[in-house]
Order: structure tokens, then C-alpha cells, then sequence
């Protein structure tokens, strides 16, 4: 019989990106057990395609509050008994995850030694973690708690093409995400807030010579699929929430710095100051410098 692991890891965009090595390093350790992951409605594009996933189960959290929350949530809870597992990892670190696989029936809980809200004392076996590292690192501690050892790798899938939207000739600014604002647009400009769905923002990210984001969801897809990234952080230590890229070029207190050299800049976990319009020209000159790289098409 296959082993049958639990992965819990509901939300959200970015953790959900930054647990797929871990994943993949337990499907490379366990080639033979049946994966099924337990994922937030929203986030399950981003595993289509995925060979690390044979299952995935539906968490519709939203669902699971005001009137009629309980006839909702007791059918949820009987089917994720029936899956009764050989173990379950437990990605996200807090009680309503913990419970989730302590519902399932697992027969082992793995857990980390940074969960939160009383989710340790679900846990059969607790893997010993940094909570200052980067959640990548964190996560894949976890994973060779279970065994589990590869090389890093991300399975992003391709993405849906945008209709009515040609990559090429180039694109020099596009807004994605969701805002109430409403961005000024011109010849080289498109404002495509609140009109994207999860698999084509993908693809917008992917068709993009150069990504500038703040620290966001999208910013870690856009770190597993292009080196080409500006990350701005104000608040966030880039360190622990950064770009997991080697090559990408985060902002910080008015500097640019790669990835690569972070670990020899001091200071970098104090609040930091706001992106200011002075910062805009140091940035646009890193993106211009990448796209005077690009082929002609």
C-alpha cells in the first residue's frame, strides 16, 4: 500500500509558493505515497499540473462563518476524516490547521517548533526550525523531518494567456493586482487591476521582461519564475519574506541590493521608510538596464 501524506497548507499565495519545494522534496523521497493537499478554494490553480500533488482538498474557509456555518462545515468534516492518512505535515503553524489534521485521522503530525496558537500540542514529532530564517528554509526543515531531501525546485504552472492582450511588441508597464484605485493608462501603459485571474496573472508575470513588486503573493510567483525582479520592502526584513532568488534585486531604505548579498547588510529587520517619488528613477534604471538584455523580437 502507498503511503498517504497530508499536506496542510491552505493560504496563502506566497506561502502556498514558498511551501512547493518541500513538497517536491517529499514526492522525490516518497516516490510511491499518494500526496493530497489541503488548500484554500482561491489557491488551487496554483497546483494545477503539479506531479508532486495527486489529490488536493478543498478548505473553503469563507464559507465556514455566519448563519448556516454548521450545516456547511459538518459535511467538510466527514469527508476529511475519510482520508485518514499516514501522516500529515502541517505547513501553516496555527490551531485551525493543526485540528484539520488532527480531523483527518492521521496516524503521525508533523509540525514546527515556531507554530503558533496551541497547534504544537496536536503535533506528534516537531521539527526544530528558525523562525528568522526564510520560509522556504523553514518549510523544508519540516520536510526533512519526514526524510526528505532534493534539489530546490518550484512547479509554477504556465499560466492562462490574457485575452485581447499581445506580449509582443514589448510591454512597458502593466498594473495587475486588486486596488479601488483607478491608474492613469497611456500608449505603453495598462491597467489590468482587478481583471486578472490567478493563472494569468502567472502568465503576465512569466511574459514580463522585468517585475517590479512590493512584498506580495505575486512577487514570490514572480521569484520561482524570473530573476528579472525589483522586490520593495518598507516594513518586512527581505531576509525572512524576501524573494527566494538568488539573482533578484530587492529595495530597501533607498538601496538596491541583490539577494545573493543580503546576508552581509546590517539592519535590514528594522522598520524601514516609505518608497519615496526619488526612489523611482534608481528602480526604473534597473529595469531599463534589463530590457536593453532582451532579444529583438
Amino acid at each position: 500500500m502507498p503511503l498517504k501524506i497530508l499536506i496542510i497548507k491552505p493560504s496563502s499565495l506566497g506561502d502556498v509558493v514558498h511551501t512547493l519545494p518541500a513538497v517536491a522534496a517529499i514526492r522525490d523521497a516518497h516516490a510511491d505515497s499518494e500526496i493530497t493537499w489541503v488548500i484554500n478554494p482561491e489557491w488551487a490553480p496554483l497546483l494545477r499540473g503539479n506531479r508532486d500533488i495527486d489529490h488536493v482538498h478543498i478548505f473553503p474557509r469563507g464559507e465556514f462563518s455566519g448563519f448556516g456555518a454548521p450545516g456547511r462545515l459538518l459535511p467538510w468534516m466527514r469527508e476529511t476524516r475519510r482520508l485518514q492518512p499516514d501522516v500529515a505535515l502541517d505547513f501553516q503553524g496555527l490551531f485551525r490547521s493543526a485540528l484539520i489534521a488532527k480531523i483527518s485521522g492521521a496516524k503521525r503530525i508533523l509540525g514546527m517548533s515556531d507554530a503558533r496558537e496551541g497547534s504544537r500540542l496536536f503535533y506528534t514529532e516537531i521539527a526544530r526550525v528558525n523562525r528568522h530564517e526564510h520560509a522556504v528554509d523553514r518549510y523544508l526543515k519540516l520536510a526533512e523531518a519526514f526524510g526528505a531531501s532534493s534539489d530546490l525546485r518550484f512547479p509554477i504552472p504556465t499560466g492562462d494567456q490574457l485575452p485581447r492582450f499581445d506580449a509582443f511588441p514589448g510591454f512597458v508597464v502593466v498594473v495587475v493586482g486588486k486596488s479601488k484605485r483607478r491608474f492613469p493608462t497611456s500608449e505603453n501603459c495598462v491597467d489590468l487591476s482587478n481583471q486578472t485571474s490567478l493563472l494569468q496573472l502567472i502568465w503576465l508575470l512569466r511574459a514580463a521582461a522585468f517585475v517590479i513588486s512590493v512584498d506580495s503573493g505575486p512577487m514570490h510567483v514572480a521569484a520561482a519564475v524570473t530573476t528579472n525582479l525589483v522586490s520593495i520592502h518598507t516594513r518586512t526584513d527581505p531576509r525572512r519574506v524576501g524573494p527566494y532568488n538568488e539573482a533578484a534585486t530587492i529595495w530597501k531604505n533607498g538601496k538596491l541590493i541583490r539577494v545573493a548579498d543580503l546576508a552581509s547588510v546590517a539592519d535590514l529587520r528594522k522598520k524601514g521608510r516609505k518608497f519615496l517619488p526619488d526612489d523611482v528613477g534608481p528602480v526604473a534604471q534597473l529595469a531599463l538596464r534589463a530590457l536593453a538584455k532582451q532579444p529583438l523580437i
